[in-house]
């Protein structure tokens, strides 16, 4: 039986197909996965995506391929993925539902890109509830970024499902195409063919005489890829392949594919070479829209007929071009009128209310200079964009339109929209490109309003333009460098709006404060914005004054001020700046605003939806947790802030793993922690050394404590120095060093002074340790005992025991040493626990083991589901919540049951987590 077209396409692809059918066999068993084909042009990865859908026999089988002229639409892909089964959308959460219907037009609102992922996952696995599902993604290079981030999420996450999806990705990829989202899936380079292979590829599929040398020259060329093999005779024609056929060898494969695609295009007439063009800049595919541009260009059925011929495009239910290379050579090789010409007709053909924007893009490819009338269309299309999510759109939009403008201060305004844009996509490059651009622009702008003595309006504006380039230019430093420039940039913004806006001056000046904390140059700025004039809101006026009288003046001067704007957790500048407000909640010393801060940024990011907001909410109410005693509450929260940083790719947040781990007081596994921030970067190496003073600490280990926690103190840093003094104070004594520890107690007092009880009652312990005095160990106890800083509670009864002990007084020792085990245990801070117990047993008594909890077993995730599920969620409000499957929760459900050893949800309501 002869081979069918099928069994040749495949000639030398054992590897491959094996990995695609394993990947089939695996999702039909419900244990999905994600394959990314990568290779040149050519390659064969389509004829795999072919032998895809034949293998998977009983799966639905649903597809999407991207487009380079549809980049700029955000969701186009994913749009095209889904619309068969878009019915399901009914099973889905509210959230979920609304997020997928504003994404693909049928509701308005902003969707996040990342809630879109999770509600297309949740799509899927409705459906593929009725039958396994295979997805296939074809040209993932021209993914629109908003599809490509959510097919990537959907991709890490259909372990648990009857999915399987497979992209195709042209490596390298060509610009502007990129889709960095798949780089982190599973990957198979698909290589060129073996020399036998290759040569028994191409002797199936040419039936005209070849001479053998002619045969080994096309082998040499096409260097293993398929197409290659089939292109580069159709280009030597019947003499060619008789003999005397050379071949140039100064390009790679895909060049010499491109070159026999342009030989073809090059013998078509000339209206067929126009269809294809006007064919290849219509990225839908639209018969019917193409028609109607090749009517309104007099294009007849001769121009069709030949087009049909060339083997380049067929026509159909939908426009098909034989290989996404011969679309790129029909576009790129028109001439510019050509292509004019042809994005004009389209944009005439296109409906302006059923798709306005692919209206805007085609009449801004049309255009030949600056026309204000097609910016303003592309405006609108940027609006229409950015209500949709899509970021990248909006900047190619914006971007467009400010080439196009004839406005010189319409067009620095677009550049600095697009620029801002590009740099929330994280094109750093391309923000580089147009901040440059922008302040050019703005520069020449001033100059002519300066030569023509142009109102002060004007030059307000020209300013205000500036800087907002120098704001843009720093948090794009800040992001690519974590440098010290981004706070000079800044600051130049603070400085050029002095005069023009002397509030928008401030807040860049509280800006360039909080950058300042986070890259050490805090004293430089406030030197600065203190010289700031007093506009603004009065919030902004009285914070930005008690900061700068803070570094200048000292803790005793700027508590007072300080404490009520703390208290107040509503504060307007706190939902701005939330690192700002929880850093400068322990710099004062109250508790309940450290806390109470935290959980309303995490209420804000719930109800916003914000996946910027929420994981900076998490992080600071899982830290104020950890020092409030509740360990499994701060367990679910990094673990829910770790979900959203891998979702989202977004760096994940340390410090409250920092915290856990060093009260918790788990050596080697502190230690790892502490070892790999460090190895990330120096950022988080203030947090390490506190973490590293708590630590040893609690394991007695004193002079490593009192090393650690002099690196800490004096780094300065808000906040984090001023926890450290009581460490500091405590090691030093251990170590005999009592002058450093009596000179860290006249700082912690000039802290605390103004402080609450959290303050004051930690101040008044480490002056019983330094003093000796009884009292003040009393009155510590009668402070935190009545607050939520749980921690201190334990640490000041067990600091009164030990010094009770070494008086001599053991029964009054042995009762703040139990009370101190007690709590310690019931927290889990298991090194100050085994530190209570020793001093103890050095009373006579010994303490009481107790259980380890339950969660001990489990992973943070785990945890996380289980107290989601002990507290009444379903499967499916879990998944939603930790941007997980259902079934993947089930999954990890029967793990959580075996180490539990539990049978039902009902139980865990019962167990110690």
């Amino acid at each position: 039986m002869p081979p069918t077209h099928a069994d040749i396409s495949l000639v030398g692809r054992r590897r491959e197909t094996f990995r695609l059918d394993a990947l089939i066999s695996a999702a039909g068993q419900g244990e999905g996965g994600a394959l990314v084909l990568r290779g040149e042009p050519g390659i064969g990865k389509s004829a795999l995506l072919d032998h895809t859908r034949r293998a998977a026999s009983g799966f639905r089988v649903m597809q999407a391929s991207g487009a380079e002229f549809e980049m700029e639409l955000p969701f186009a892909a994913l749009h095209q993925l889904c619309a068969p089964v878009l019915g399901h959308r009914a099973g889905l959460p509210a959230p979920h539902r609304k997020a997928l219907e504003i994404a693909f037009g049928l509701d308005t609102g902003t969707p996040d890109p990342l809630l879109v992922g999770i509600a297309t996952l949740g799509l899927l696995a409705e459906t593929a509830a009725e039958q396994p599902l295979l997805c296939v993604v074809d040209d993932a290079q021209w993914l629109d970024h908003a599809s490509a981030k959510a097919l990537a999420f959907l991709a890490r996450r259909v372990a648990a499902e009857p999915v399987a999806v497979v992209f195709a990705v042209r490596d390298p990829s060509p610009e502007p195409a990129r889709s960095p989202e798949l780089d982190e899936l599973p990957a198979l380079t698909v290589e060129g063919l073996p020399e036998p292979d290759a040569r028994a590829l191409l002797g199936a599929e040419l039936h005209a005489p070849l001479d053998e040398q002619v045969r080994d020259r096309i082998l040499a060329e096409a260097r293993g890829n398929p197409l290659a093999l089939l292109e580069l005779p159709r280009g030597a024609g019947p003499g060619g392949l008789a003999g005397g056929f050379a071949l140039p060898v100064t390009s790679p494969p895909a060049g010499r594919i491109e070159r026999s695609f342009q030989d073809r295009l090059e013998r078509l007439p000339a209206g067929a070479r126009l269809l294809l063009t006007v064919a290849a800049a219509d990225p839908v595919g639209d018969p019917g829209l193409l028609w109607r541009a090749a009517g309104s260009l007099g294009i007849g059925a001769e121009g069709a007929e030949a087009a049909a011929a060339s083997g380049l495009i067929e026509f159909g239910i939908r426009i098909r071009f034989c290989h996404p290379l011969a679309r790129s050579v029909a576009y790129r090789s028109a001439e510019p009128e050509e292509r004019r010409l042809a994005h004009q007709a389209l944009a005439s053909a296109t409906d302006p209310a059923a798709d306005p924007d692919r209206v805007a893009w085609h009449h801004a490819q049309a255009g030949t200079g600056p026309d204000e009338e097609i910016a303003a269309e592309l405006d609108a299309s940027a609006a229409r964009a950015q209500s949709r999510g899509g970021v990248a759109a909006t900047a190619a939009f914006l971007e467009r339109a400010a080439a196009l403008s004839a406005d010189p201060a319409r067009r620095v305004d677009r550049l600095l929209a697009a620029a801002q844009a590009k740099l929330a996509v994280g094109d750093f490059d391309r923000t580089a490109e147009l901040l440059a651009a922008a302040t050019t622009a703005t520069a020449m702008t001033g100059t002519a309003m300066t030569a023509t003595a142009t109102t002060g309006t004007a030059m307000t504006g020209t300013a205000r333009q500036l800087a907002q380039a120098d704001l843009l230019r720093g948090r794009l430093s800040f992001v690519r460098h974590r440098g010290a420039d981004a706070i000079a940039c800044l600051l130049g913004a603070a400085r050029r709006l002095t005069q023009v806006d002397p509030a928008w001056s401030r807040a860049c000046y509280l800006d360039a404060i909080e950058m300042g904390i986070l890259t050490g140059g805090l004293d430089a700025v406030v030197r600065e914005a203190a010289a700031a004039p007093a506009a603004g809101p009065a919030g902004s006026v009285a914070l930005l004054e008690a900061l700068v009288s803070l570094v200048t003046d000292g803790p005793r001067e700027a508590v007072p001020a300080l404490r009520p704007l703390v208290s107040d957790t509503g504060h307007e500048e706190w939902t701005r700046r939330p690192s700002l407000a929880s850093l400068l909640a322990v710099e004062v010393w109250d508790f309940d605003a450290y806390l109470g801060i935290g959980h309303r940024i995490v209420e804000l990011g719930r109800r916003s939806g914000s996946f910027f907001t929420l994981p900076i909410g998490l992080a600071m109410a899982a830290t104020a947790n950890v020092h409030a005693g509740d360990f499994g509450a701060a367990v679910e929260m990094i673990s829910e802030g770790a979900a959203i940083a891998e979702a989202t790719g977004a760096s994940p947040l340390f410090y409250p793993r920092i915290h856990l781990a060093a009260l918790r007081g788990r050596r080697r596994e502190a230690v790892e922690l502490f070892d790999a921030v460090l190895a990330a970067g120096p950022l988080m190496s203030i947090s390490v050394h506190w973490g590293t003073a708590v630590l040893n600490n609690g394991l007695a280990d004193y002079p490593a404590a009192f090393a650690a926690a002099r690196q800490a103190v004096a780094s300065g840093d808000l906040a984090t120095a001023g926890l450290a003094l009581p460490e500091l104070i405590e090691a030093a004594l251990r170590c005999g060093e009592h002058e450093p520890a009596a000179s860290a107690l006249r700082a912690l007092t000039e802290r605390t002074r103004a402080g609450g009880a959290w303050g004051l009652g930690v101040q008044a312990y480490t002056r019983a340790l330094v003093t000796g005095d009884e009292p003040s160990f009393q009155e510590a106890i009668d402070r935190l005992d009545g607050t939520r800083a749980v921690v201190y509670q334990a640490r000041a009864h067990l600091l009164y025991g030990e010094w009770l002990r070494r008086q001599g007084r053991r029964r009054e020792a042995r009762e703040r040493l139990r009370h101190a085990h007690c709590l310690f245990s019931d927290i889990g801070m298991e090194a100050f626990a085994a530190r209570a117990a020793g001093e103890l047993r050095a009373t006579g008594e010994r303490a009481r083991n107790r259980a380890h909890p339950a969660g001990d077993r489990l992973t943070m995730q785990e945890v996380h589901i289980a107290r989601l599920v002990a507290g009444g969620a379903t499967s499916k409000e879990v998944a939603a919540r930790l941007f997980l499957s259902p079934r993947t929760v089930d999954a990890h459900l029967r793990n959580i049951f075996r180490k539990l050893d539990i049978t039902s949800r009902r139980q865990l309501r019962d167990i110690d987590l």
